[in-house]
């Protein structure tokens, strides 16, 4: 098992993600998702050429509850990572000026986390704890799980992985239990991600799917895009 520090210019960013960008926590979600979305996308752009010849296979992007453990599932079958990449684009993320940055735009009333870069760390701002698990496109690459408590300090192992593509799993804090409450979750799916390029499950109900016709949901019904 391989241990360290995530390269972070401040000791306390995670503090700061809390403390300044509480008010917009919601959006979490979001960005998981568009994470999860992009990650499919790629896979798709690269199906059928000479770095990928595999089958793509169903793309649908799971979130799930798991109230037992407490925690919140968003899983993707898109190009996954190797541990090479869950170092890059994980534990060497670039917030240079972090604290001074959130400070500056704590009181901006539109979202910051894309402006701040956060992405996939907008998770702790309801989360005592994350874990990735992934296993990249990439043949004989092996899987691997990440584990980081809110603190500079990870850990990361290789796994058995079979599958393609990329889980990411919340430990929900005890201050935001709400995230745990299933018309929560769907109340952000709608709001958020309901026009994704990629489908969505969530129980059982299926968001938004692209169709040349324009957006249908499960039931086939259809909604014009304009």
């Amino acid at each position: 098992m391989q241990k360290g520090n995530i390269n972070i210019q401040t000791e306390n960013i995670f503090p700061i993600i809390k403390k300044f960008l509480y008010s917009d926590h919601e959006i979490f979600l979001r960005e998981l998702i568009s994470n999860a979305v992009d990650a499919s996308q790629k896979i798709k752009t690269l199906a059928g050429t000479d770095k990928f010849k595999g089958e793509v296979g169903d793309l649908t992007i799971d979130v799930k509850i798991d109230k037992k453990n407490g925690t919140l599932h968003v899983t993707d079958h898109g190009i996954g990572m190797t541990a090479e990449e869950v170092e890059k684009y994980i534990n060497e993320i670039a917030l240079s000026g972090a604290e001074e940055f959130v400070k500056k735009y704590k009181d901006v009333k539109n979202p910051i986390i894309g402006k701040f870069g956060l992405g996939f760390y907008s998770s702790f701002m309801v989360s005592n704890k994350v874990e990735i698990i992934t296993k990249s496109f990439k043949a004989k690459s092996k899987a691997v799980r990440w584990e980081c408590d809110g603190s500079p300090a990870y850990e990361m192992e290789e796994i058995d992985r079979k599958k393609r593509g990329t889980e990411i799993i919340l430990h929900i804090s005890d201050d935001s239990k709400e995230f745990l409450e299933e018309d929560r979750i769907s109340g952000i799916l709608n709001k958020y991600c309901k026009f994704m390029a990629v489908k969505i499950r969530f129980g059982d109900k299926s968001e938004w799917v692209d169709n040349k016709e324009g957006r249908k949901d499960k039931d086939g019904k259809i909604e014009k895009v304009e």
